[in-house]
């Protein structure tokens, strides 16, 4: 998770909230609009999940506690005069109660996937964010990722490395698409083996980039 404020003024408002605007970090759509007070703001960003101050229950609620459509961050900013929040984020299902994808009743659809670099992270982050952190999330027993969760770190690790030896193998011969779904089902166990350990792709992403700039 990145942030880019270092304050926001709560005191500006007689109740001590700031309007959140909710946008998915990977398409663009505004997703919904809440309120958070400076505890919200801090329960946000220690747990990763989107969490706001509910003015008709008068407490703080986390999108997604009773649907487990949760909003997990990936970036949180403050706008110019420091009263209003701007949080980039990965919904793990429709947002609005009503069902829809957003509150304001538009399609949020993922991108296409190109050959473009943006399309292929994009993706990926849809895949740990979306797919393998909601079976982790949301254990089901027909799952083959939860069965992966179930058995911990250690089993998934000796996953990643197995995978790793296999794409190996299949690198000396010359079977293309054998070897591609070699790498393919390496990709997967270690995104799942970052979901274990609490890591974002975008965070591994980020040192790739500083290492080639």
């Amino acid at each position: 998770m990145s942030e880019t404020f270092s304050s926001i003024d709560f005191n500006k408002s007689a109740d001590g909230l700031v309007p959140a605007v909710i946008q998915d970090v990977n398409t663009g759509k505004v997703l919904m609009l809440g309120y958070m007070n400076a505890e919200a703001l801090e329960v946000t960003r220690k747990q990763g999940t989107v969490t706001f101050f509910s003015r008709s229950k008068q407490r703080l609620w986390t999108k997604g506690e009773t649907s487990g459509n949760f909003l997990f961050v990936n970036d949180i900013a403050a706008d110019c005069d420091g009263d209003t929040l701007l949080i980039k984020a990965t919904p793990a299902g429709p947002v609005c109660h009503t069902g829809a994808d957003t509150c304001f009743g538009e399609k949020n659809s993922q991108p296409e996937i190109s050959d473009t670099r943006t399309g292929e992270a994009a993706f990926l982050n849809y895949l740990q964010k979306n797919v393998i952190r909601e079976r982790k999330l949301n254990p089901s027993d027909s799952s083959y990722t939860t069965s992966l969760f179930k058995k911990g770190i250690n089993k998934i690790a000796q996953k990643v490395g197995e995978e790793a030896v296999e794409v190996v193998i299949e690198s000396k011969d010359n079977d293309d698409n054998l070897f591609k779904n070699e790498v393919s089902d390496l990709l997967f166990h270690l995104l799942v083996l970052l979901e274990q350990k609490n890591i974002d792709l975008d965070e591994v992403i980020d040192v790739l980039r500083s290492r080639h700039q």
